[in-house]
């Protein structure tokens, strides 16, 4: 089934393997993951993820084969999403959260499809949600989370400017701000003064968005230890390439932080 493009959500096809059968759903947004989002899926296969929320794969277009029909029915996912339109992360995003809200999940886990993060966590985000929190952030910084191999510049960028910032918008303190294993409450997301189906999110705009509308709005938000493991050696899996995407980063970090992505 294709979807048409309508406001503040892109043109996207519907792949629905399985009916809705949880209370919850993990976006996992993915463009040419190869065989990290197969082991990703094979470890949440392994701990009974799929027990406690329904998967479903928010994809950019990928050409690699990790997307095939066969494999993740196997996998156990529950629908593909394929974005057919322009955007990047935020675009596929904003694809998989409408679809969510519109088919009636009281929460979602967003997680990157790169392996890097511990899925196995993901009851640990479904319990805060059942608590009443409306943001559930991931973080390796806290009492009982791990960072696995993380590249020092990482480390020095997300403690010392990106979680400073976003912690200063957000009037709350966070640990672990570019990281975009999260849970969202249906309510935060469906508050009027949220408004995430909007076109100006289109690459990392939305995850800086929504981790500093919670608190401001007065909803509860809260940080959970998960794990983020890094390979030992060889390629780092990330989309952000150094100069150009921490620029970028930068630049939505001060827009975020002067209210540019708030509701007009």
């Amino acid at each position: 089934m294709v979807y048409e493009r309508q406001m503040g959500v892109p043109r996207f096809e519907c792949n629905e393997y399985e009916e809705k059968s949880k209370n919850y759903v993990i976006l996992i947004p993915i463009i040419n993951e190869g065989e990290r989002i197969v082991k990703e899926l094979e470890r949440a296969c392994g701990n009974n993820v799929p027990e406690y929320a329904d998967i479903v794969i928010c994809d950019g277009g990928s050409t690699d084969g990790c997307t095939e029909e066969n494999m993740l029915c196997k996998l156990k996912v529950n629908t593909l999403l394929v974005k057919q339109d322009i955007g990047r992360q935020g675009a596929q995003l904003r694809m998989g959260i409408w679809w969510a809200l519109q088919r009636g999940y009281k929460g979602i886990i967003t997680i990157d499809g790169n392996n890097k993060d511990s899925i196995e966590d993901v009851p640990r985000f479904i319990e805060k949600l059942e608590e009443g929190y409306d943001l559930v952030q991931g973080s390796r910084f806290v009492k009982g989370g791990k960072a696995i191999n993380t590249p020092f510049i990482r480390t020095v960028s997300v403690r010392l400017i990106h979680a400073p910032i976003i912690s200063l918008t957000a009037h709350r303190k966070f640990t672990d701000t570019t990281n975009a294993y999260r849970a969202y409450s249906a309510r935060y997301l469906l508050d009027e003064r949220v408004q995430p189906f909007r076109n100006i999110f289109m690459t990392y705009e939305l995850l800086a968005y929504l981790s500093v509308r919670a608190t401001q709005i007065g909803m509860n938000a809260c940080e959970i230890p998960v794990t983020r493991a890094y390979p030992q050696t060889g390629k780092i899996p990330t989309k952000i390439r150094f100069f150009k995407g921490n620029a970028e980063l930068m630049k939505i970090l001060i827009q975020n932080a002067f209210g540019a992505y708030k509701p007009k």
